[in-house]
């Protein structure tokens, strides 16, 4: 009995032995699942942080590779606008870099990053092309950022509103300039202490700034929106004023009087606002929202006057409790 025992033993190990080991197929690869929404205050360093590791996860520093770990850390600072991470998720989801495959996402990704100048994530996006359908929970806006306003128009002319206190001038804004946009503003029915912020983080008041992308003048107009807006020189100071109000006195009847989404769109434009629904995911475009609204101590809802244009066809979206569905 011992030996028969035996022979069965040796038989079944054979047996054993001829028997394949499974394979992984990219199919049997993880769907990482997207974090929850962070709580509270992310400063820029904790944005970077988890890059960093994210990085170091997904390569294996330090003797420990974890890709679902990575994702999920790359997909944080996405949120965040950072352009590397919005870039290195969409490389891991096209590659099936230890996640499943997702092009449809990686799409999106490869176009928020090739929007913030990333000349590799613009390669990608050439061929991958344009993205469809809503932006995924990456890119969607943190659920820390102030909730979208749900504002009303000016009063009818003629009545009078309730006085709410607008902040100061900015201590080092040249008196000229804060004597003629004290003066103009009320024409294009803007509160002089938002046209003063927008100069003060466009150009810091020099009217001969010239950025990069061609932004031009004390407003930073592009060529396009000088034309859109009647303004032929764009570094004559007083016709960029007027030309930086009319615009954005449009944005803010455009998105009912919410200064959040008026100041995103005025340096990412609407289109980008729409697509997002909300705040765009650039570093550069959520610092600049929130340069804004410390300049105004926080103050989100401006008048605006509804004749100017119809709002935008994206505000139920931005707005509404299912925007993301």
């Amino acid at each position: 009995m011992r030996r028969a025992a035996w022979v069965l033993g040796l038989l079944a190990g054979a047996l054993q032995a001829q028997t394949p080991a499974p394979t992984l197929r990219l199919d049997d690869l993880p769907r990482y699942t997207p974090p929850p929404q962070e709580q509270g205050t992310v400063v820029p360093e904790q944005v970077l942080r988890w890059r960093e590791e994210a990085i170091a996860l997904e390569h294996g520093e330090h003797g420990l590779r974890d890709p679902e770990r990575a994702a999920q850390l790359y997909c944080r600072a996405a949120r965040f606008g950072d352009a590397e991470s919005q870039f290195n998720l969409a490389w891991m989801l096209t590659n099936s870099r230890g996640i499943l495959r997702d092009e449809a996402q990686a799409a999106h990704l490869f176009a928020a990053a090739a929007e913030q100048g990333m000349a590799q994530a613009q390669n990608m996006m050439a061929r991958l092309g344009e993205p469809l359908g809503p932006p995924p929970p990456c890119l969607r806006p943190p659920d820390g950022d102030p909730p979208p306003l749900v504002a009303k128009a000016a009063p009818p002319k003629g009545a009078k509103p309730a006085e709410r206190a607008w902040p100061p001038p900015p201590s080092h804004a040249p008196e000229v300039i804060v004597r003629f946009v004290n003066l103009v503003a009320p024409e294009y029915q803007l509160a002089p202490a938002l046209v003063l912020a927008i100069v003060a983080t466009e150009s810091n008041f020099n009217p001969n700034a010239v950025s990069p992308k061609n932004a031009q003048g004390l407003m930073q107009l592009i060529p396009d929106t000088a034309k859109r807006f009647g303004v032929r020189n764009l570094l004559d100071p007083t016709q960029n004023l007027r030309g930086g109000m009319a615009y954005l006195r449009w944005l803010l009847a455009y998105y009912e009087g919410d200064i959040s989404l008026a100041a995103a769109a005025y340096n990412a434009g609407e289109g980008a606002v729409n697509r997002y629904r909300g705040i765009p995911p650039y570093a550069e475009t959520r610092l600049y929202v929130r340069k804004i609204l410390a300049h105004l101590g926080g103050r989100r809802d401006h008048p605006f006057d509804a004749k100017v244009t119809d709002p935008s066809p994206a505000l139920g979206l931005i707005r509404g409790p299912g925007r993301w569905h």
